[in-house]
């Protein structure tokens, strides 16, 4: 009997957790990151990686060598690799829990567990009520009101949602793939992903077909499925090697714009919709327009065609959410929404400069050249350009310039931004650079909002970057009257990022539309460590066309000389 191969996900989970218990025991930090790395590989790959390491092709993945391979191995023979096996009896296992709250990393969990001797959730919850997690160095009343705050609600227990960095690729994949079928007439995305929410449940896809069977056979049948959970003539549900759920609905011709509309709205827009429909005499479902007195049924195969119908302005995917939208489309004052091909340039990104880049200044421009953009900066971190190192990115950079021209490679950093306020970036330096992010790395509870406002006072610093500091499933958001750094961002005329990056995403679609509100430009930048990440830049336009922003909004739809005549001196 063949064995069940372990899905993708399970393999990035074990590896995940490997490299979790060796950070607690406080193993190198080379070995933590290969089986991150590695964990990573695994969940990005479409194929079944356990087949290819059984067939020995694993290794030829890039951060999977043959020892990485040969534990991938005994999972499938084993259910379980030897070493994760053998840290799991020496490390408590609720102490890996307390990693997951906030403000708690692998070293505050390690210090909780052997100094204080604290094994369990429970006795965590104790020792915070009782006051004794301040002892720790490092610890303050902050970090215990949130760890309570945490627990009270059971993050850690509720099952986290896929962000949309994980499913927008596959599901825009598996629309082109069905689109491309003989069968098949009108294909797309629906659902929240359409919406561009940053999480998801499911990915959901809608189409229409001359032979419904024929395109719900295709879809099961796609070489990334791992699992058919149901398979009928015009439905069809599978799973794929990375563990993300596919819904496929195959509808009625006439009537694509109808059910498109429905399976896209929030639940909120939909009732607002169907609500102000009804006071017209009309009666929506998701098949047709009835008019109740006439009995007249009105259907489309274009959405647009629908909300005209309807008496609105077409209401692009992403501000379904009932706030506002279906008032500005009655107007006629919905605004023309950022497009990715807006873009001219990435203004925060980091190289081999930085210890955590993976591809080097050249590499990450030419992609960008590749992207069609006029300009990049390079902004790695500050710590890592210390002792002259930053004098010479700069020579490489200039050469760079050279060679690439008319590309630009903008002289930038990412600054820290100490608990003082203070910027951890010498002043002569700093007049020096043509942008600099400023950003919180840590100590987040320490006077957040006081930090970023003396960090914007600052003459040198262009941008703060990740504003609200926030990591999806992993963190809130740092407690930040956000309304005043947006006054002191006007004020002294320095700009909001919004952070690409699907588990920051980070100014949030509500936050970036209070900012451009308010009037402020704000750069949708990747924070690319990475070639592949420069993609986020997607996911970073779809956020800030949630947030209501235009192109006018974006800075970095501008040239950078319409950049320089905005930004300080």
């Amino acid at each position: 009997m063949a064995k069940t191969l372990p899905r993708n996900q399970e393999v990035a989970e074990q590896l995940e957790l490997l490299a979790d218990l060796l950070e607690l025991e406080g193993e190198a930090s080379f070995r933590v990151i290969a089986y991150r790395r590695a964990a990573t590989r695994v969940r990005e790959t479409p194929g079944a990686v356990a087949q290819l390491a059984l067939d020995g092709k694993a290794k030829d993945l890039p951060g999977i060598g043959k020892t990485i391979e040969e534990k991938i191995v005994q999972i499938v023979d084993d259910g379980e690799m030897h070493a994760l096996t053998k840290r799991k009896a020496s490390v408590p296992p609720e102490v890996v829990t307390f990693m997951r709250l906030p403000g708690l990393g692998p070293k505050s969990a390690a210090k909780i567990w052997k100094e204080l001797g604290i094994t369990t959730v429970a006795d965590l919850r104790t020792a915070a009520e009782a006051e004794r997690l301040r002892t720790l160095s490092g610890f303050g009343a902050r970090t215990e009101e949130r760890i309570l705050a945490a627990l009270k609600q059971e993050q850690t227990l509720e099952p986290v949602r896929p962000l949309l960095g994980a499913g927008l690729a596959p599901v825009l994949a598996v629309v082109e793939a069905l689109r491309e079928h003989s069968a098949a007439d009108l294909v797309s995305e629906a659902g929240s992903v359409r919406r561009r929410k940053e999480t998801f449940r499911d990915l959901d896809v809608i189409a229409t077909a001359q032979d419904p069977r024929a395109l719900t056979d295709h879809f099961v049948a796609l070489p990334w499925v791992s699992e058919v959970a149901a398979h009928g003539d015009t439905k069809a549900t599978v799973v794929s090697h990375d563990a993300l759920r596919f819904d496929l609905r195959v509808v009625p011709p006439e009537s694509f714009g109808n059910l498109l509309q429905h399976f896209t709205g929030s639940k909120d827009h939909n009732v607002a919709l169907r609500e102000a429909a009804v006071k017209r005499g009309l009666s929506i479902s998701e098949y047709g327009v009835k008019t109740v007195d006439t009995g007249e049924v009105f259907t489309t195969r274009d959405e647009a065609e629908l909300y005209e119908f309807l008496g609105y302005q077409f209401v692009p995917p992403e501000l379904r959410e009932n706030l506002g939208e279906l008032d500005a489309a009655r107007k006629g004052e919905l605004p023309t929404l950022v497009e990715s091909k807006h873009v001219r340039g990435d203004l925060h990104l980091h190289s081999t400069w930085s210890s955590d880049g993976k591809n080097t200044i050249e590499e990450m421009a030419r992609r960008c050249i590749d992207r069609g953009y006029q300009y990049m900066a390079i902004t790695d971190h500050s710590h890592y350009l210390r002792e002259e190192r930053l004098e010479a990115q700069w020579r490489e950079v200039e050469a760079l310039n050279e060679r690439l021209a008319p590309f630009r490679i903008l002289r930038g950093i990412e600054a820290n931004i100490r608990a003082n306020g203070e910027v951890d970036v010498a002043e002569d330096l700093l007049a020096q650079l043509d942008w600099v992010v400023a950003s919180l790395h840590q100590a987040f509870d320490k006077s957040p909002t006081e930090r970023l406002v003396s960090a914007m006072e600052h003459p040198r610093v262009h941008c703060i970057g990740h504003p609200t500091t926030r990591k999806i499933n992993k963190r809130g958001p740092a407690d930040i009257d956000l309304e005043r750094v947006i006054e002191k961002a006007l004020e002294t005329g320095t700009f909001l990022e919004l952070n690409s990056q699907p588990d920051r995403l980070d100014l949030r679609d509500v936050n970036a539309r209070r900012a451009g509100e308010a009037g402020l430009k704000v750069p949708v930048n990747t924070d690319a460590h990475q070639l592949s990440a420069l993609d986020w830049m997607e996911v970073g336009i779809a956020q800030a066309r949630r947030g209501w922003l235009t192109k006018d909004h974006v800075l970095n739809t501008r040239t950078w000389k319409q950049i320089e005549k905005l930004k300080k001196s």
